[in-house]
């Protein structure tokens, strides 16, 4: 999988496994270019916007089931909670104290919204979101449509609600340093939430049935896909592509808070932002643009022995926490013809269900999945890929990087999206007509023990 944020990845580089250490690399010229063109994309959808919040009841908002609107135990009874102290702010610049004892007051004020309504379920809110403006590139505002309703049925599939945005938050912290003040606002927002999701607006998400292993990350604060070889190996060459920003899952807590300020404090709106510049650029000598940006700051906080932050994060690299887009989409073909295989040998698998029944069904599917030789994730694997990672091809700006060709990424898109798309239609009888087909077609009973659909 890439390891680089953004678009560091060359089609022409050598492609690992998820356990290796080789690293893509890729022409100074092109990733700089594409670094700064792929950032653009993703700075407003950083943001968490005051005015385009997609954090509806149905289908955007899967906690509850009722479309009434929701009266808290303390509204009811008048009860006061950190959001009556005229002090409080969503911004960066001002730090918020004892956040973990003002959260679970008003946990405990609000139990209907604790730990799924009761539950021992940890609720997850995804953050992301697209640019204010219209894109350049003449497809991109598809393309973004197609990616939000990508993200909005995981979502609505999984029980994970979904904030998506367009506009800037801190105007200052803009490209990819925007993800940071968006975080950290959603935080202070859905006080209900354990875990703030964010995840790129160029991802997509390739498997409805796979759900994060939340107890996995039970003793940590920040979860990032990343190599702890690379980043922690004190044997090993200093590289900034040693993790990914591009999507990480982070606690809803004091230290991610104080994590936060510390990252930022590394960002553009730090007296200190252009020799954290030059500082970043002398440590890592794979890192050809000599601006801080998110990635390289995060890799620097973490690689000391020292680090007051590594305890809490964990480096995830047993699944496709997130995945190198060149590295998946070609075998996209191959994995969905191995899934067929395995549900022709399962009658149980190839039952119709309500949609509401996914979880279920969904379990059921991946509980098959060892057996019929799918269970192993990465390269050598042929587990669906979690969240399959468009690094570097910029579908709004078009600015892609020179070793893709915009039939390459804008192709490869598409037959993500279809991948993806196809495990949501099925429940409505539906798929589409080929991997870059908007068509589709109905599906027979029993499919696919059933005749198979067109394949072309």
């Amino acid at each position: 999988m890439c390891r680089a944020c953004h678009c560091h990845c060359s089609a022409n580089s050598m492609l690992p496994t998820q356990k290796t250490t080789r690293r893509y690399t890729s022409t100074a010229a092109g990733m700089a270019r594409s670094l700064i063109g792929d950032a653009l994309l993703f700075s407003a959808g950083a943001a968490v916007a005051t005015a385009l919040l997609l954090t509806l009841a149905s289908p955007f908002s899967p906690y509850g089931s009722s479309d009434e609107p929701l009266r808290s135990s303390s509204a009811r009874a008048g009860g006061r909670t950190f959001y009556d102290d005229p002090e409080l702010t969503y911004t960066m610049d001002s730090p918020i104290a004892r956040w973990d004892e003002k959260r679970a007051d008003w946990l405990r004020a609000h139990p209907e919204l604790s730990a799924g309504g009761g539950g021992d379920v940890e609720r997850v809110l995804m953050v992301s979101g697209s640019q204010p403006t219209p894109c350049r590139s003449p497809v991109g505002d598809h393309l973004l449509t197609r990616l939000l309703k990508n993200k909005a049925d995981y979502c609505r599939l999984n029980g994970v609600q979904l904030l998506y945005n367009t506009v800037l938050l801190r105007p200052s912290m803009d490209r990819y340093w925007a993800k940071i003040p968006a975080v950290r606002a959603a935080m202070v927002a859905h006080p209900e939430a354990e875990w703030v999701w964010w995840v790129d607006s160029d991802a997509v998400l390739t498997d409805m049935d796979f759900r994060l292993p939340l107890p996995r990350y039970a003793a940590h604060n920040l979860v990032v896909h990343g190599w702890p070889g690379l980043v922690y190996g004190a044997d090993a060459s200093p590289t900034w592509t040693g993790l990914n920003a591009g999507v990480f899952l982070i606690r809803n807590c004091q230290w991610s808070l104080d994590f936060m300020a510390a990252w930022a404090a590394m960002g553009p709106d730090s007296p200190d932002y252009e020799r954290w510049g030059a500082v970043l650029t002398s440590t890592f000598k794979d890192k050809v643009f000599n601006e801080s940006d998110d990635q390289s700051a995060l890799v620097y906080m973490l690689m000391h022995k020292d680090s007051p932050w590594r305890d809490r994060v964990f480096l995830e690299d047993a699944y496709y926490f997130e995945g190198y887009w060149l590295e998946i989409v070609p075998r996209l073909g191959n994995i969905t013809e191995r899934y067929e295989e395995m549900e022709r040998r399962a009658p149980e698998l190839r039952r119709g269900h309500a949609v509401r029944e996914h979880a279920e069904r969904a379990a059921a599917r991946n509980a098959a999945l060892e057996g019929a030789g799918l269970g192993q994730s990465g390269v050598h694997g042929w587990r669906r890929p979690f969240v399959t990672h468009f690094t570097g091809c910029q579908p709004c700006s078009g600015d892609r990087n020179r070793h893709y060709t915009g039939d390459t990424c804008n192709d490869g898109m598409r037959r993500a999206l279809n991948f993806a798309d196809d495990q949501v239609l099925r429940a409505y009888g539906f798929r589409h007509a080929g991997p870059l087909s908007d068509d589709v077609q109905p599906l027979p009973f029993d499919y696919p023990a059933a005749a198979r659909g067109s394949k072309d």
